[in-house]
């Protein structure tokens, strides 16, 4: 009896079937792989690098402060009276010597007519005892008048004279009563308002004053400046890291509350030598030029003041540093092989728009200053050189998108 040919069953039919799915998956993983295999490599990313070199830097701080004027007299009357007139106008400028107010002088006139008179009566004494000397002195020889007589008679003399002498000094006292009678600018600048008008009565050595005078040309600036601060600059000018500008005479630049610099240079006059427990900082002060009165006392300012000059330093663009995750300063250099290696770097001011490095990179080192997003630690990378005036000064971008014609990024998207 002919065998009927095998046909599989059912339930060995599907237990088939997953095997052969799990080959077909593996033969099409497989023919992946090879295309991704075949695929090239992507290549390196394109960085812009600036090569460090050393630099001579002038060394500046910038501290707050404020304005104070160079001179300030508060006048007040040195007799007492009635105020007659006021001679300057409230606000506007005087020299020194000038009359600001006028003090009857009448009582002042009395007084220096008697004290005149007190003189001529003295010296009207002192001629008479000066005569009756002269008489007794040849009588005293001819025992003709006692010797006690000549001895009372120089002794008027003397008295006499000395009564000349206290009444010169009375008209002296009275002419200079008589003087101040008119109140004179002490210095010469700016007055305030007055305290007094016309028909004011004053008195000698008065609490009050009648005005306030400033002098504005040349004005002051203190400045604050930390005791940190100043122990970091004492270290770099001992470590021969800086060059002292000038001992105590370094220049002074002024930048005003508005943001404006003033156009005239100061300079550093002195630098206090005791520490604010307070604040922990001291007091410099600076002097400038000021003609036109544009500086007032009592405006806040800041001050950038010349310190030093480094010699040697190393100067990184602000967008060519970053901070990882611990907060350090760093940089992404470009080695000699081609590849990103990161710095860790110490960055002490920042001067304009770049960084005063002083530890983590070396001359000849070439900082990636554009493309950071693409540079990775380790990555091979196509590095084109750059200045530090063409980063400076960049070229216009072009209408219509950005240099040599290539759409943007938007305009391909669409």
């Amino acid at each position: 009896m002919p065998r009927a040919p095998f046909s599989p069953s059912p339930a060995l039919s599907r237990r088939r079937m997953p095997v052969l799915g799990v080959g077909v998956a593996l033969l099409l993983l497989a023919a992946c792989e090879e295309k991704q295999a075949q695929a090239p490599a992507p290549p390196p990313a394109a960085v812009t690098v600036l090569p460090l070199r050393p630099e001579q830097v002038t060394i500046t701080t910038e501290l707050p402060g404020r304005t104070s004027p160079f001179r300030t007299a508060e006048v007040r009357p040195q007799v007492g009276g009635v105020i007659r007139e006021r001679l300057f106008a409230e606000g506007a400028a005087t020299e020194a010597g000038k009359p600001l107010y006028q003090i009857d002088p009448a009582p002042y006139q009395a007084s220096l007519q008697s004290a005149e008179a007190g003189l001529a009566r003295a010296e009207a004494a002192t001629t008479s005892a000066r005569i009756t000397v002269n008489r007794y002195q040849p009588l005293v020889r001819a025992r003709a008048v006692s010797q006690q007589d000549l001895d009372n008679a120089l002794a008027t003399l003397r008295q006499a004279e000395a009564d000349v002498a206290s009444a010169r000094a009375s008209v002296t006292t009275a002419k200079l009563n008589l003087g101040y009678t008119r109140v004179d600018a002490p210095i010469s600048g700016r007055t305030g308002r007055s305290s007094v008008t016309p028909g004011a009565l004053v008195t000698a050595d008065q609490t009050g004053s009648l005005v306030t005078i400033t002098q504005l040309d040349p004005i002051y600036v203190d400045l604050t400046q930390p005791t940190s601060t100043l122990l970091r600059l004492k270290r770099e000018l001992a470590a021969g890291r800086l060059k002292r500008v000038a001992d105590d005479q370094a220049e002074v630049h002024l930048t005003l509350e508005d943001g404006s610099d003033y156009a005239r240079a100061g300079r550093l006059q002195f630098s206090e030598v005791i520490v604010d427990p307070g604040t922990g900082s001291v007091t410099l002060r600076a002097v400038f030029p000021n003609p036109d009165g544009l500086l007032m006392p009592g405006m806040f300012v800041r001050a950038r003041i010349e310190e030093g000059v480094a010699e040697g330093a190393l100067m990184v663009p602000q967008q060519a540093v970053s901070r990882n995750p611990k907060g350090e300063a760093t940089a992404m250099v470009v080695d000699a092989e081609g590849k990103v290696q990161p710095r860790v770097i110490r960055a002490d001011r920042a001067i304009g728009n770049r960084w005063l490095v002083t530890d983590g990179l070396q001359a000849n080192d070439r900082v990636i200053v554009e493309g950071l997003q693409r540079a990775r630690p380790g990555a091979q990378v196509t590095a084109t050189e750059t200045t530090q005036q063409a980063l400076d000064n960049p070229p216009p971008a072009q209408a219509g998108g950005p240099p040599g014609g290539q759409p943007t990024q938007q305009r391909a998207a669409r």
